[in-house]
């Protein structure tokens, strides 16, 4: 079932080249352009501050958006490039591409972890920890999960879940191949310690053979 997808709010921008691009900066905006679907490029801007926003959150090429442009129908769109100032590093332009429904993209789906109350090494003190709370998936765009679900019940301590343990949504696959590891339940750190000793005292106990009490052949 498809998650919620942001918006992306951007305004219809008059002219195009050079010129409509310096002044979409001076009026603090970024112009762009959207393009693919099979219809003709639209030329538009943002508002410069909303999206410094919105590259900070981070993953901004690999986010799915909600595009509204006042005029226009919303469309689902996915960033392709964001060009940047080579000495500022501030945003210039950015390039966004329409996708059909059927359009297979890389996104990253968020973990969700259930019943960790039931699982038999959380019942004895362990600790559950969290490798990766988010997983970059190929999907469709038509198709995109709110979430990948991890079921917790069955883990000891000691155990790993790796993403082979995961139902994914049909038609969504890692776009690692290796069978990495998303959690595991370690032991309390009391437990660690307590074992720690043991085996310290175990080596302290092991005799010591001197070069005088090696038997002679």
């Amino acid at each position: 079932m498809a998650g919620e997808i942001p918006d992306l709010h951007a305004q219809e921008r008059t002219g195009t080249g050079k010129g409509a691009a310096r002044a979409a900066r001076r009026a603090h905006m970024v112009p762009g352009i959207v393009f693919g679907g099979d219809v003709d490029p639209l030329p538009i801007q943002i508002p410069y501050n909303a999206l410094i926003k919105k590259l900070r959150q981070g993953r901004f090429k690999s986010t799915l958006f909600n595009l509204k442009v006042d005029g226009h129908d919303d469309v689902r769109v996915i960033c392709r490039d964001v060009q940047r100032d080579i000495v500022k590093d501030l945003p210039t332009h950015l390039d966004l591409m329409r996708l059909r429904r059927t359009t297979k993209i890389n996104l990253f789906i968020p973990v969700e972890f259930i019943n960790e109350e039931e699982a038999p090494g959380i019942k004895k003190g362990g600790v559950v920890t969290v490798v990766r709370n988010e997983v970059e998936l190929v999907v469709t765009a038509g198709d995109i999960p709110e979430k990948i679900t991890v079921d917790l019940s069955g883990m000891d301590i000691g155990d790993t879940y790796t993403i082979s343990q995961v139902d994914l949504p049909t038609g969504a696959k890692p776009t690692i191949d290796r069978d990495f590891v998303i959690c595991n339940v370690s032991a309390p750190s009391a437990l660690k310690s307590a074992d720690d000793e043991d085996d310290a005292e175990e080596s302290a106990e092991v005799p010591t053979v001197g070069e005088d009490e090696v038997a002679e052949d």
